[in-house]
């Protein structure tokens, strides 16, 4: 695997899955791997669990590892071709990402969504213009439409907790007061088209994703009757895509609530957190039994671990 972008980069999700559970029973064993490589972690958003757990995985395969956050300690960059800099940012991508490349062996990038040009985000401008100009590989920490480590370890979750039978799984948008992208719930749509499983999507009428990714993907806007029968829930909001980054939305009664998971078979219910309690979803189903969201953080580790294994071992 020369880089990570995306979740169909792994080739074969249920071999990743596999491989990344049994890393999970000794994270050491690899630990010679990357003895002598370093990856440098660049932030240009905040984070928490991706970069402690990326950090965490390198550190396990015996990498350096060079962290910067671009929002407070870099010079801001510029992706345009052709542009006179005469502006606020001080450095190009072209010079930015061959200097990088030449302190590390891998880049790993974490750049939100703008929510302002639907375009410019769905062209990946950050993370293409590193894999275009770095030569080095490259893995998506979370981009403006994609977080395929969050999918990745979303899907060795739901391996942990499989069902015997072919699972239903819901993924639901819950308000939020906030603008937020559709990184998550997109990687999380690509990774269960690769499942075998009953998937449903539902949301409010309007905040349709984006449908180059959602395919043939069942869409039901009755939440309460897309719950039936789930075995699995995973809740994350989003912004409109139609109406690009708006907020249309806020009705909390798409809350996810004790009452709803009732109706569920069971569910496990999911979150890639940071998680706003009693907006997106009651006190009382985050802290249930039921709740695996410290399963999947743990998870983000394994994931993270596996993906770098596979690129250490690709350009050995």
């Amino acid at each position: 695997m020369k880089h990570y972008t995306n979740i169909n980069d792994l080739g074969n999700l249920q071999k990743a899955v596999q491989e990344a559970m049994e890393l999970k029973k000794n994270p050491l064993q690899h630990k010679t791997l990357g003895e002598g490589k370093s990856i440098c972690l660049l932030f240009f958003n905040n984070s928490l669990r991706t970069r402690l757990s990326t950090q965490k995985a390198a550190q396990n395969l015996g990498m350096n590892v060079i962290v910067m956050n671009f929002g407070s300690e870099g010079w801001e960059l510029e992706f345009e071709d052709g542009v006179v800099m005469n502006q606020n940012k001080s450095e190009h991508i072209k010079e930015a990402a061959k200097v990088i490349a030449q302190y590390c062996d891998l880049v790993a990038i974490r750049a939100f969504a703008s929510l302002t040009d639907k375009e410019k985000d769905k062209a990946e401008m950050v993370i293409n213009s590193f894999k275009k100009y770095a030569g080095i590989p490259v893995v998506n920490m979370e981009s403006a439409t994609g977080h395929p480590l969050q999918a990745l370890a979303d899907a060795i979750t739901m391996g942990e907790f499989k069902t015997a039978h072919k699972p239903k799984v819901v993924l639901s948008w819950a308000p939020h007061p906030k603008a937020l992208p559709h990184a998550v719930a997109n990687s999380f749509v690509e990774m269960m088209q690769l499942q075998k499983a009953d998937f449903v999507i539902t949301h409010p009428e309007g905040y349709e994703l984006n449908p180059e990714i959602t395919k043939n993907s069942t869409i039901e806007y009755d939440q309460k009757k897309a719950f039936e029968n789930a075995d699995f829930v995973y809740v994350k909001n989003w912004s409109s895509f139609k109406d690009y980054g708006k907020i249309m939305n806020t009705d909390s009664s798409w809350m996810i609530t004790s009452e709803k998971m009732k109706l569920t078979n069971n569910a496990k219910f999911m979150h890639c957190l940071p998680v706003r309690r009693n907006v997106i979803v009651t006190d009382e189903v985050i802290d249930s039994e039921n709740s695996i969201v410290i399963q999947q953080a743990n998870n983000r580790t394994y994931s993270a671990q596996i993906v770098l294994k596979k690129i250490l071992e690709h350009h050995e």
